[in-house]
C-alpha cells in the first residue's frame, strides 16, 4: 500500500450560491462517491467559512496524476462539476491550471 498524502484546498463560493451548494453536498450524487472512493480518496471534508470553501482529503493510491484524470474524465463528475463551477469563484493567487488552488501543510501529527 502506498502512503497516504493529504491535501488542502482553497476556493471561494460565490454568496448568492451559498445555500443551494450546501443543498447539492448534503446528497452528493452516488456516482460521484463512487468515483471520489475508486480514486483513492479518503477522508474527504469539505468546510465553509465566510464564502471560502476549504477541502481537506488523503490520497491511498499510487498514480495521483492518473486518478485525478480518470476522475476528470468520467461524464458523471463532469455534469457534477458543470452545476458546481458557477458557484465557486478561484483565487486569484491559483497556480495555472487549479481550481481549487493547493495549500502547503505545515504541521501534521497524529
Amino acid at each position: 500500500m502506498s502512503a497516504v498524502r493529504r491535501f488542502g484546498q482553497v476556493l471561494g463560493l460565490r454568496p448568492e450560491h451559498e445555500a443551494k451548494y450546501i443543498r447539492y453536498h448534503a446528497a452528493v450524487w452516488p456516482e460521484v462517491l463512487e468515483l471520489i472512493r475508486d480514486c483513492h480518496i479518503r477522508n474527504y471534508s469539505i468546510f465553509l467559512k465566510d464564502h471560502r470553501l476549504f477541502a481537506y482529503f488523503e490520497y491511498t493510491g499510487s498514480d495521483y496524476e492518473a486518478d485525478m484524470a480518470r476522475m476528470a474524465g468520467d461524464r458523471r463528475m463532469q455534469e457534477w462539476w458543470a452545476i458546481m463551477e458557477p458557484m465557486q469563484e478561484p483565487l486569484a493567487t491559483r497556480q495555472a491550471g487549479e481550481w481549487w488552488s493547493r495549500m502547503e501543510e505545515v504541521f501534521h501529527t497524529d
